[in-house]
């Protein structure tokens, strides 16, 4: 079984920066190759292998301008050369748009080390050409295991690494025997289940709202800031910006994490339930989003992040899961008659049939789905 362990690191000021450079070289190979990408299809109308790419690079590296390269590791550049014609692959196939310039400063900030390179400790792990690095937790890490792949990205302020293994399968293959059921994800309920439990939206809890405020109230205050210390058509940034940016990083990072873990604890205590089936719907995230009274509440629920961790893991407990159509009036349906009631508006929170039902809208449309595992 394939897994991914990603642990905090604790580097000190000179490692810190060594970290940034790294990823600003593997950010400049993978522009760099996408831009020789782009030259040679325009002059010949063919595209570049990643070999002839990566056997330029090593001529380049030979000349003056291009000297810096040999302080860093060669699978830096290796890897980003790698990262741009899969890029290009993913294109092709119809999976993903043109691939884009990374930018400074909204791209994310990383870069890949061969694991032949890496030597792991209990505390730390030694990065080439940077050195042994300290783990800031441990105890995540077994012996029993073979390392595949490290991966070395900073999110907020802290950097981590994230280390691929192949360890033994230990998940349970137990055949489910409960009852299937379905989930409705809502904005007011983040999710009702098809047997009652209903799981309220994190973000309508006193401890968000209040790191939002905090956070609201520090936008406004380096906003002023950058006005205060404006010149000739240009924002001079700081010490006291600077210092302000990086606590509203570190307050959008806890927020994440919050959301996150409430997002973890809601799936897998669904999942422990182990149903034969699970249902959920096929959310049209792109065109809520296009709603702009609804657009920020519905990227804080976090839609796509529900659906990714019950598809993982559902396959290692053996349950199926199924995606309902897009389509399916699953909240129209009633859920004892079967009539579809195409006058119900999405201010309406009960569902009122004329057979006499009366049955809240989620928990409604919750049964309808666990019906179509059927």
């Amino acid at each position: 079984m394939i897994k991914a362990y990603k642990i905090k690191l604790n580097p000190n000021n000179k490692q810190r920066t060594q970290l940034e450079h790294s990823a600003g070289v593997a950010r400049w190979a993978y522009n760099w190759a996408l831009e020789q990408k782009k030259k040679h299809y325009e002059e010949t109308g063919k595209t570049i292998s990643q070999g002839d790419l990566r056997k330029h690079l090593t001529k380049l590296k030979q000349t003056d301008d291009y000297q810096w390269l040999f302080q860093f590791s060669n699978n830096i550049t290796k890897q980003a050369i790698k990262d741009s014609d899969e890029a290009f692959k993913r294109f092709f196939k119809g999976q993903a748009k043109y691939p884009r310039f990374k930018s400074k400063r909204k791209s994310k900030w990383s870069f890949y080390n061969d694991n032949h390179k890496v030597k792991l400790s209990d505390t730390h792990i030694r990065l080439e050409k940077i050195g042994w690095v300290r783990f800031a937790e441990t105890g995540f890490l077994s012996n029993e295991f073979r390392p595949l792949a490290y991966r070395i990205s900073r999110y907020g302020l802290h950097w981590y690494v994230s280390i691929t293994v192949e360890r033994p399968d230990s998940s349970d293959y137990s055949t489910p025997v409960n009852e299937p059921i379905g989930i409705d994800l809502g904005i007011k309920t983040l999710a009702t289940v098809s047997h009652g439990k209903i799981y309220t939206n994190i973000n309508k809890k006193n401890q968000v709202r209040k790191i939002e405020k905090r956070l609201r109230r520090l936008q406004r205050q380096v906003s002023r800031k950058y006005e205060m210390n404006k010149e000739e058509r240009r924002y001079r940034k700081t010490c006291n910006i600077i210092k302000i940016e990086n606590e509203m990083t570190r307050l959008r990072t806890r927020l994440n994490h919050i959301r996150t873990d409430y997002i973890h604890k809601m799936t897998s205590e669904i999942v422990r339930t182990k149903p034969s089936h699970i249902v959920i719907e096929d959310l049209n995230v792109r065109g809520m989003m296009k709603n702009k009274h609804l657009s920020d509440h519905v990227s804080k629920c976090h839609f796509y992040e529900i659906r990714k961790q019950l598809t993982y893991k559902t396959e290692q407990l053996g349950i199926s899961l199924v995606v309902a159509d897009r389509w399916y009036p699953s909240s129209k349906t009633c859920c004892e008659c079967g009539v579809i009631d195409k006058t119900l508006k999405l201010s309406d929170r009960k569902m009122k049939c004329k057979c006499g039902s009366r049955i809240d809208r989620d928990l409604n449309a919750s049964i309808n789905l666990s019906r179509l595992a059927v």
